[in-house]
């Protein structure tokens, strides 16, 4: 009856969960300014401006553009177009043509309040404006600008959703099928990690609606990765341990009630090891990271739920027959076969220093390839291919070089307004400074810079208004751009510590030694300097990216150093219950290799492939987040945990397990602990 129960528990809270889940999507923020730390200089002009009349402003820039040069008709048009826009449409001032000096382009800078703080009218306004903006007859007409950039942004984030899912499903799919050889079992942990999503998405809703927890796209994307790429990884072990339980018991329940005495420990210990150094993110001052740490730990432990509850009571339900037509028979022996990780295990065991030594080299002289990534990412650069916003903003830049087409926005008290619109005026690097919207006691100033966007002239010109403006805001898109960076440095600084000293407290514990925790920390940051190095020496030169996210250290080292470290915990475990029955410790390391390393390298194939998903999505953020970390769990299931890890084992002997009691007092003969992990 209990599995019954279970799954009609189950059936019971996706009926609950179902409808807050569907509204994850309504409350997901993807604009560079919902990113940013509360305390940001550009962050405080975008809440300003909210309170503006009118809320916060819609900046666009219609660009017409001819290669041979502008025609007489051309620019009629173009005045049609701008009026038919102003005409419809309440903007804070006329449109006024600016034409570049070789005659090719017109760009028009269009502002207005008229869609408020609403995403969807906003969206509604600026495709209206893009209906009206038409070129033809070799004439492009495009629409640009900060307000159009913001648009696509959030169509794109819109539209992550449903591939991102049907891909991570179908990868999955593929996988297991190899792996389990079977038509039905394979369904089986794909459907309970879906119903694990659809919890997650529900409880993150909640955590929005009742602790403010921000979520954005990228947030929600790696959340889905992760219960289908974790949860596999859980449900492999369960139903590797369940397999070999039947061939021992008659009683399917028996045999999962054994499975899970058996490898229930160690998914536990993993799963929250991995959400611990998730949690870490808490600390983050950009917005967006400290809210993908709480997004991305519930993704976690709702997966370790479904696959600790639901899919083993579904297993019970369907008996046997769920492996056909590889059926474990009770009272059956496994059979003999050679093992891949037992002659890989074999080489590290022969000449341990020898392979430690070339595998730390391997991963360090990878590791130099992260200094070839590229600079910092600007917006228009964020998309992998180009909407109509990036390639307006494109045209600009080609045809006004040196010149800014995006303003920078200066909020200034009113009572010193007017000596701030001077002191702009006079700044170096200052092109011209007019006066805006007031309310609230605060005067909105419009200041356009000399250099192009998101260069280091107009970052010099952002530094010189705050130093120079005492008690006024400089934000704008540029301003958003450097405060990113500089909450981003500051974070990897925090953070990184804290992940890596609340990982090695949690082995400690866990393992009982010093040694085997800092070996396990120290491989999965080489891990993560290699995976690193592969990006830089790919993301360029290969994939043609022209920026580096400012968030892709600190996430990738989240990511790859607490799942890298839960890998280190089924094989280090299964390493010390060898060495708990007596025996020696390079026996204890080659079999702890051979019998787990088929699942591990399982389980790691198929957390790469699902965090593979992300490199085919249309935000360079994305590809750049899952290649690094699909590279880093490669690396560190093949290299890191099968030659590196085993080889350390093996050379330390008992020192690997100072200063616990297996340094010093060999385990009595016969002795035997119950084991975390034990697998074909």
């Amino acid at each position: 009856m209990l599995p019954w129960a279970i799954v009609a528990l189950w059936v019971a809270v996706i009926a609950i969960a179902g409808p807050l889940a569907g509204g994850l999507g309504d409350v997901q923020v993807n604009r560079a300014v919902d990113y940013l730390p509360a305390s940001a200089d550009s962050t405080q002009v975008a809440k300003i401006q909210d309170a503006l009349p009118g809320g916060e402003s819609t900046d666009l820039v219609l660009v017409y553009h001819r290669d041979g040069g502008l025609t007489a008709a051309d620019r009629a048009l173009a005045a049609r177009q701008t009026a038919e826009v102003a005409g419809a449409h309440a903007l804070t001032a006329p449109p006024r043509a600016v034409p570049s000096e070789d005659g090719t382009t017109l760009m028009y800078p269009v502002s207005t309040t008229e869609p408020g703080q609403d995403d969807e009218a906003r969206t509604a306004f600026v495709d209206r404006v893009r209906e009206t903006v038409r070129g033809g007859g070799g004439l492009d007409a495009e629409v640009g600008g900060p307000g159009a950039l913001n648009v696509d942004a959030q169509k794109v984030y819109g539209s992550l959703g449903g591939p991102l899912l049907y891909t991570t499903v179908a990868v999955v799919a593929i996988l297991l099928i190899l792996i389990y050889r079977s038509p039905l079992l394979w369904l089986v942990p794909l459907v309970v990690a879906g119903v694990a999503d659809a919890l997650s998405m529900a409880v993150v809703y909640g955590l929005n609606r009742g602790f403010d927890v921000t979520v954005t796209g990228q947030s929600s994307a790696v959340m889905t990765i992760l219960v289908f790429g974790a949860g596999t990884d859980y449900a492999l072990l369960l139903v590797s341990r369940y397999r070999e339980e039947l061939t021992r018991t008659a009683r399917p329940h028996e045999a999962m009630a054994a499975a899970l005495r058996g490898c229930g420990p160690a998914v536990v210990a993993s799963s929250a090891t991995v959400a611990a150094g998730l949690l870490c993110l808490l600390a983050a001052d950009l917005t967006s990271s400290r809210g993908m740490g709480p997004i991305a730990a519930v993704g976690v432990l709702c997966a370790l739920l479904a696959m600790l509850t639901l899919l083993p009571a579904v297993l019970v339900l369907l008996g046997r027959r769920v492996f056909w037509p590889l059926v474990p028979v009770y009272g059956s022996e496994p059979k003999k076969r050679r093992s891949l990780f037992a002659a890989m295990g074999g080489t590290a065991g022969r000449r341990p220093v020898a392979v430690l030594v070339a595998g730390g080299v391997l991963l360090g002289a990878l590791s130099l390839g992260a200094f070839n990534l590229p600079g910092d990412l600007r917006q228009e650069d964020s998309f992998t291919s180009k909407p109509d916003s990036v390639t307006a903003m494109t045209t600009l830049a080609d045809a006004y070089p040196g010149r800014s087409t995006q303003p920078i926005t200066v909020l200034s008290p009113d009572d010193r307004a007017g000596a701030a619109l001077a002191k702009a005026r006079t700044t170096e690097g200052v092109a011209s400074a007019e006066r805006g919207r007031s309310g609230g006691g605060w005067t909105e100033l419009s200041v356009v810079a000399e250099a192009r966007p998101e260069s280091a002239g107009e970052r010099d010109t952002i530094r010189a208004l705050r130093d120079g403006l005492d008690g006024s805001h400089v934000g704008g898109p540029g301003a958003q751009q450097m405060d990113l960076e500089t909450a981003s440095s500051r974070d990897l600084g925090i953070v990184v510590p804290l992940v890596l000293l609340s990982v090695l407290l949690i082995l400690i514990v866990l393992l009982r030694s010093l040694v085997a925790p800092l070996l396990l920390v120290a491989a999965v940051v080489a891990v993560w300097g290699a995976a690193l190095g592969i990006g830089g020496l790919v993301f360029g030169p290969v994939l043609g990216l022209k920026g580096t996210d400012p968030g892709l250290p600190l996430l990738t080292f989240v990511f790859l150093v607490a799942l890298g470290v839960d890998y280190g915990i089924f094989l280090m475990h299964r390493v010390r219950e060898e060495a708990r029955r007596g025996a020696e410790p390079t026996e204890a390391a080659l079999t702890a290799l051979r019998t787990t390393g088929g699942v591990i390298a399982s389980a790691g194939l198929v957390l790469a492939a699902t965090f593979a998903v992300l490199t085919n999505m249309p935000l360079v953020g994305l590809v750049e987040m899952g290649f690094v970390i699909a590279v880093g769990v490669l690396l560190d299931t093949f290299l890191v945990r099968t030659y590196l890890v085993t080889s350390a084992s093996v050379a330390l002997q008992r020192r690997i397990w100072w200063p616990g009691a297996l340094s010093r007092t060999p385990a009595a003969p016969g002795a035997r602990a119950p084991e975390l992990v034990r697998t074909p």
